[in-house]
């Protein structure tokens, strides 16, 4: 058991017996404090209500401050969850408010944009902002600002109440501690956050480099202790026992209760022990309800009125929203104050403004909440939300009272959480949006307005729910109410969402039913190019040469006049680049799709209407066209859109993974690694399986067997799922013969003459004989050149007619490297030298690098085994350097 201190009477209760868990706070806090590099740490604390927690906290404020440390306080609110970035805003309000405004933007750099408007520091973009972007951005911000307010320890009180957008942060966060030098310390009830709230609480208490730490509940004899120390050492022991009993040891209600008891004048004795429990029951739940009610109608009102703003409770709002003159007001919060219902906000603990008041506890904020009756509860959720709107707030602040609302019909209620939906989205808070959309539909909106709102919402939950939006967008393209450009983006964004959920014939339908319904123009041109798009990217679409035709034939009417037509233009490039036709023509087409060498307004890579599929195919047709400065620019570029508008999920991912496969195809291994690990990394929190999973993961793999790095290509390829079943949408490089190069380089012969067959059945049905982009021809050949050499042959001779049509150096250079291998003696020889005359005029250095060093071994040349070795070490292709290496020892 706890001593009782000498300063006991002051202590409060919950911090009996306490010492472990305070114990572990200092040493926490003398980690923290040794140095700018000292890892971060993160502690949980859980337990019921009222059983201290918040106690707990308000002491490691105190040992903090006494060890010279900042310490910056939030705490989450029941009425208040659906407020987006809410206790992240209270979290950082204390190095917001010190700066200034050119300040902060100044020392949060690239992510004050990005970050500003979720904290409330900067007006929102035109764009819709990217939540994953957001909470990155949140997550630079607290890393930046702790670097200057170290050392810094943050404090969350009832987690369990915070929004999903701060605790989305705080898992994020969280994660990184290893990097951070701050002191978390998190409280919450377990069992109480549902959804994704639950979910970004379980990721935190994961992050811990400790379990949490459950508070219990106090011990007979703390019971006893903390007694004496508030009523005095009179009281006797069977009354002490009697409190215990009573409360079960809970803080709170044993502090309640106590209060009570001093307030009743009752003596601690024993014979005094028998009135316990009906001054408990008063001290909670109903009993408190009965003693609100006791204070009078007024002061009834005052904390009903408290009670529905949550936050931000001022006596003035309150008298507004209570309807009650000033005076009366500041009698109720008197009145209040004296029955430990309010009390002052504690500005030390966090940014207040003046004269905020809050509940003593949580417990009573819940208990006088839910006593309001149902109908008068919801009615004055709806003047709040008045009251809110005409203080200047906003729609966003207001709608967590208009979600309260009973539906009405009431066309301005719809348009006032239309509003909301828009500034939620501005900020990254989609959920939030989604919520006041779905709101609004059960006013319900006007007919025609209805279909608006559908189609809002399926735009809202495009990033998070591709079923949802599939649901929302359909049942809004059923109504009247969607027309002209809206309704064709509608059918756009509805295929997107197909696409996304594995549904591809069902896009394509999506877009040729409408497609049907318009005459000849630019929308229906649109939806044309979408068609040819979904399908284009479909891996598992037999070849229809009539699908090539038509699409040849559509575009070759295109002048690139507008963006539907510069799509068709960059779909025919694409797929003749996949079909190997000739490059030229492959870059001809794309060309026409630019405007003066550049993208064309509204194909930009952060513009919506088209996605970054497109933009994607384009990029791809140069890099595989041995245009690789067209294709780097416009990967690089679309890096650099991103990150600087803070878009940092899928879309960063795939940037990542094509700047990687850019530097890839340049031999440049070292960088492709790194840019593809990036990408992967995010695309590992967004979720496997899907498409952009599926392009990090073969580059990487691609590019660690280029490295020569083959166990390590091969543990990477177990680690993330490089393996049958492949994607319904197609990556390049081609998957299979990735996966069956790698079978042949762990010696997994049989398995990987298999795969790359399979790779040749899957690329005979789409008509993909580009052997660059799927190049299993090369690699089958030389599989079976020593048990089929016939077959290798011709393979051989099939790869060298498919890079002869396509026409790129690098496509001969490599046909000719398979050819080469094939051969002995002169003729060999002969090959391999052919093979370098076409590949150092081809920008892929790896490839140059390779076919140097084969024809150095294979002519016993030094001088071109040192021009080979060179070139691999500046490509870090290290297999190829200890081939050459070995040789050359060898020649000496």
């Amino acid at each position: 058991m706890t001593e009782a201190r000498p300063e006991a009477a002051a202590a409060p209760a919950a911090l009996w017996e306490r010492d472990a868990e305070l114990a572990a706070v200092t040493q926490a806090m003398d980690v923290l404090r040794q140095d700018h590099a000292s890892r971060g740490s993160l502690l949980v604390l859980g337990g019921e209500a009222g059983i201290g927690k918040t106690a707990v906290l308000t002491e490691t404020r105190r040992i903090a401050q006494a060890h010279g440390c900042t310490v910056w306080s939030a705490r989450g609110g029941e009425t208040v969850t659906s407020v987006p970035f809410n206790v992240v805003r209270q979290l950082l309000q204390p190095a917001l408010v010190s700066l200034m405004p050119d300040e902060a933007r100044e020392y949060l750099g690239d992510w004050y944009d990005i970050a500003g408007p979720a904290l409330g520091i900067a007006e929102p973009g035109e764009r819709r902002a990217d939540p994953q972007g957001v909470c990155d951005g949140l997550v630079a911000a607290v890393t930046r600002l702790a670097r200057r307010y170290w050392p810094l320890v943050l404090l969350i009180d009832d987690a369990h109440w915070a929004d999903q957008e701060t605790l989305q942060w705080l898992a994020a966060f969280t994660e990184s501690l290893a990097e951070q030098s701050v002191l978390v310390v998190v409280a919450h009830r377990p069992g109480e956050a549902t959804g994704e709230r639950s979910r970004h609480l379980r990721a935190v208490a994961a992050a811990a480099s400790r379990p949490t730490v459950t508070l219990s509940a106090l011990t007979p004899d703390a019971t006893a202790g903390l007694t004496r120390a508030t009523i005095g050492e009179h009281a006797d022991a069977p009354f002490c026992r009697e409190v215990w009993a009573v409360t079960g040891g809970n803080p709170y209600e044993t502090v309640e209760l106590l209060a009570k008891v001093q307030d009743s004048g009752l003596e601690a004795i024993e014979a005094s022990a028998a009135e316990l429990r009906a001054l408990n029951r008063s001290a909670r739940g109903r009993g408190l309800v009965a003693r609100l009610e006791g204070l009078g109608i007024d002061a009834t009102r005052f904390a009903w009125a408290a009670a529905i703003l949550g936050t931000g409770i001022s006596v003035d709002l309150v008298a507004t929203l209570a309807t009650m003159r000033r005076e009366d007001a500041e009698r109720c919060a008197e009145l209040l104050g004296a029955a430990r219902i309010l009390t002052p906000a504690d500005p030390a603990v966090r940014q207040t403004g003046d004269g905020e008041l809050e509940f003593v506890h949580p417990l009573i904020a819940t208990a006088v909440y839910n006593s309001i009756p149902d109908a008068l509860r919801t009615a004055m959720h709806g003047v709040a939300a008045q009251v809110v709107t005409d203080s200047g707030l906003g729609a966003a602040a207001a709608s967590r009272h208009l979600l309260e609302v009973h539906p009405d019909d009431d066309p301005e209620l719809v348009e006032q959480l239309r509003e909301a939906a828009r500034e939620h989205l501005a900020v990254g808070a989609p959920e939030a949006a989604r919520r006041c959309l779905e709101r609004a539909l059960l006013e319900p909106p006007e007919p025609h307005v209805h279909a608006r709102v559908l189609y809002e919402l399926g735009c809202a939950t495009l990033l998070t729910s591709p079923v949802t939006t599939i649901e929302y967008l359909q049942a809004a393209l059923a109504m009247p109410g969607l027309d002209g450009e809206v309704r064709v983006d509608a059918v756009y964004r509805l295929s997107q969402a197909q696409l996304h959920n594995d549904q591809l014939e069902e896009a394509v339908r999506t877009v040729d039913a409408e497609a049907a319904r318009l005459g000849p123009g630019p929308a229906r041109m649109r939806l044309q190019a979408v068609h040819y798009m979904w399908e284009g990217l479909h891996a598992g679409e037999e070849h229809t040469p009539d699908r090539s035709r038509d699409l040849a034939a559509l575009a070759a009417t295109c002048t690139g006049r507008d963006n539907s037509e510069r799509a068709l233009l960059i779909l025919r490039g694409f797929d003749a680049m996949t079909r190997g036709e000739n490059a030229e023509e492959v870059v001809e087409s794309c060309d026409r799709a630019l405007v003066n060498g550049r993208l064309a307004p509204g194909l930009g890579w952060t513009d919506t209407e088209w996605g970054i599929e497109l933009l994607l195919m384009l990029a791809n047709a140069y890099a595989y066209a041995d245009r690789l400065d067209r294709a780097d620019s416009l990967y690089n570029e679309a890096l650099r859109a991103y990150e600087s508008a803070g878009w940092s999920g899928g879309h960063l991912s795939l940037a990542h993974a094509y700047v990687g496969l850019g530097q890839r195809r340049r031999g440049r291994l070292q960088d492709a690694e790194r840019s593809l690990r990036a990408s992967l990394r995010i695309a590992e929190r967004i979720g496997r399986g899907l498409p952009l999973y599926w392009t990090a993961t073969c580059n990487l793999v691609d590019t660690l067997l280029a490295r020569g790095h083959v166990a390590e290509a091969w543990e990477t390829a177990e680690r993330y799922g490089f393996a049958p079943p492949y994607p319904s949408t197609i990556v390049l490089p081609d998957c299979r013969s990735v996966r069956g190069r790698l079978l042949l380089a762990t010696g997994r012969t049989e398995e990987g003459v298999n795969e790359l067959e399979a790779a040749e059945k899957a690329a005979l049905a789409r008509g993909h004989h580009n052997p660059v982009v799927a190049p299993w021809g090369g690699d089958l050949a030389r599989a079976l050149a020593a048990d089929d050499p016939r077959r290798a042959a011709e393979l051989a001779v099939a790869v060298r007619r498919q890079a002869e049509r396509f026409g790129t150096d690098t496509a001969i250079g490599e046909a000719v490297r398979v050819a080469a291998f094939l051969e002995t003696g002169p003729k060999a020889v002969a090959l391999h030298a052919q093979a370098v005359a076409y590949l150092e005029t081809s920008p892929c250095a790896y490839e140059h690098a390779a076919a140097r060093v084969e024809y150095g071994i294979a002519a016993r040349s030094a001088g071109e085994l040192r021009k080979g070795l060179t070139l691999a070490r500046s490509c870090g292709a290290d297999g190829l350097v200890a081939r050459a290496l070995q040789t050359l020892e060898e020649l000496d």
